[in-house]
């Protein structure tokens, strides 16, 4: 399995301030030895949130209000805004929860970027305690009923099994 590399706080700053310098993402990259791509996220993530934002990446998990979710879903799809423009514009860290959230919402609109319940939900039933006798019987009773029925099948395949053999060694 291929992992990404890991970039320090070092790397991704030294990044920003050749941003900040007038570079370009390509210039970026080169100079720097970093890939394209990332570069490019890190200049987002720079432009959008700062440089804290950029040095503390990977180190938590922003959480966004359902307000926020659904602006800059509806910006970016309905508006047409960049989503460069949309993660400046409400200091999103990162593209990846913002096209998850475009998905959702072409998808199922504002609802689907509501936030869900999490854990058990309260009232679910506990595990049944010690059965009553009348239960303790009921089961019983289906038990039997079940080996009932098959050893009746049982009995009629073998009977059919016999019939067969009767009816070769006959001919």
């Amino acid at each position: 399995m291929t992992r990404r590399p890991l970039y320090d706080a070092f790397t991704r700053s030294r990044a920003a301030e050749l941003y900040d310098e007038g570079s370009g993402v390509k210039a970026i990259s080169s100079l720097i030895g970093v890939p394209y791509e990332a570069v490019r996220q890190w200049i987002n993530t720079y432009r959008s949130v700062g440089i804290e934002g950029l040095t503390d990446m990977g180190k938590k998990n922003a959480v966004y209000s359902y307000e926020t979710k659904v602006a800059a879903a509806r910006a970016v799809v309905d508006e047409g805004m960049t989503k460069a423009e949309a993660m400046e514009r409400f200091g999103i860290a990162s593209t990846t929860p913002l096209k998850n959230w475009m998905k959702a919402y072409r998808e199922g609109g504002p609802e689907a970027l509501r936030p869900k319940p999490r854990g058990r939900r309260k009232g679910t039933p506990s595990p049944p305690g010690e059965p009553t006798r009348e239960q303790e019987l009921e089961r019983q009773v289906r038990r039997l009923e079940a080996e009932v029925a098959y050893l009746k099948k049982s009995i009629a395949l073998k009977a059919e099994k016999r019939s067969r053999t009767a009816r070769r060694r006959s001919s």
